[in-house]
């Protein structure tokens, strides 16, 4: 493991990087900014090595625009309608930072914070605790929230998310981890032929504000039906109410848990065909946003600069379903005194044969 600095953040805390490295030569960087994996590098078919997240090389970009690349996301991830929810009978207002919704925690979000970072090294492998406490009304939240969030690099290039929560108030939580990944590698084209298989029967079908709208769908039938193995692109261009709301896919699958709600369980397959890197994602999370990139639009110059034009990177969000301190036929987010927030996610990569 390597520590280097990555400058000042705008509140004058220093910013550090950590540079984590398996015995395969996996490597994965890490900011204390946000959190953010800053690069992801691991292997293809033929052993060559590439970054396949999006990103960023200097601090001051990520400060100035970055739509969460490679952030964590809270305290709440996902969209809050109108920035509005009601609680043991209070309404709290939280910051409209997305049309007239809330997304991502707020103005200030987690992925905008400096967290304390504590490197470690065990026999599951190597990586950081990063702790954050959110104070009581940050960004309209009630409860001073204590998060820690630990990142380990394990010997079999798998990277592990673990997060963990207390509160002194009731509350929301809804942690995320924001990376766009392009397995063809970072900014290389767009991700349209990978092909993913999804854990999912049902999706959150959403409004044009992408806020929940009406019971939860079968996919059968309709675009979002990835239950085998199909191309990103294969139906992105459907004449599709759902498409067009999203303008691509920007939706929450709800996760089958095999009726073991909270373990550990594969939720995604994505092979691309090119290089033949896999990546597999298990979590304990009920739903995951999958998102395209569809407002990436060659605006951003990302790292090497590399320009990301339309649907060069996708999220794989692990997380609750959206809005729901509103929807009250979701899994409750709520974290109260005395409980604990706990939420596992892991990526596995590895590469297919030709």
């Amino acid at each position: 493991m390597e520590r280097s600095s990555f400058g000042t953040a705008p509140g004058g805390q220093p910013v550090e990087v950590y540079t984590l490295t398996n015995r395969q030569g996996m490597e994965a960087r890490v900011t204390n900014y946000g959190g953010i994996l800053l690069s992801l590098r691991v292997p293809d078919r033929d052993g060559r090595f590439d970054d396949v997240v999006l990103g960023y090389d200097a601090l001051a970009d990520y400060v100035a625009d970055s739509p969460y690349f490679g952030a964590l996301v809270g305290r709440y991830g996902n969209r809050i309608a109108r920035g509005r929810f009601t609680l043991d009978g209070r309404q709290y207002t939280l910051a409209t930072n997305n049309g007239v919704n809330h997304l991502h925690g707020g103005l200030k979000g987690f992925d905008k914070v400096v967290w304390t970072a504590a490197p470690f090294e065990n026999d599951q492998g190597m990586g950081l605790v990063l702790t954050y406490v959110s104070p009581d009304g940050e960004e309209g939240y009630p409860g001073t929230l204590t998060a820690r969030v630990t990142y380990t690099l394990t010997a079999d290039n798998a990277l592990v998310f673990d997060y963990h929560s207390t509160t002194d108030s009731p509350t929301p939580v809804n942690l995320t981890q924001h990376s766009y990944f392009n397995l063809a590698g970072d900014g290389q084209r767009d991700i349209l032929d990978h092909v993913v298989t999804f854990n999912a029967d049902r999706f959150v079908p959403i409004d044009a504000t992408s806020i929940p709208l009406g019971p939860l769908r079968d996919v059968t039938g309709t675009p979002f039906d990835f239950r085998r193995p199909t191309a990103i692109g294969a139906r992105i261009q459907q004449d599709d109410e759902q498409l067009r709301n999203g303008i691509g896919y920007d939706h929450s699958l709800v996760l089958d848990k095999g009726g073991q709600p909270g373990a550990l369980t594969l939720a995604a397959h994505v092979l691309e065909p090119t290089t033949g890197r896999v990546m597999e994602v298990h979590t304990t999370e009920p739903g995951m946003q999958f998102y395209s990139g569809n407002f990436l639009d060659g605006t951003l110059k990302g790292k090497r600069g590399a320009v990301y034009h339309h649907r060069f990177g996708f999220a794989l969000e692990t997380q609750h379903l959206p809005d729901s301190p509103n929807q009250p036929a979701f899994p409750s987010t709520i974290l109260r005194p005395g409980e604990e927030y706990r939420s596992r996610t892991l990526y596995r990569f590895s590469v297919s044969g030709a």
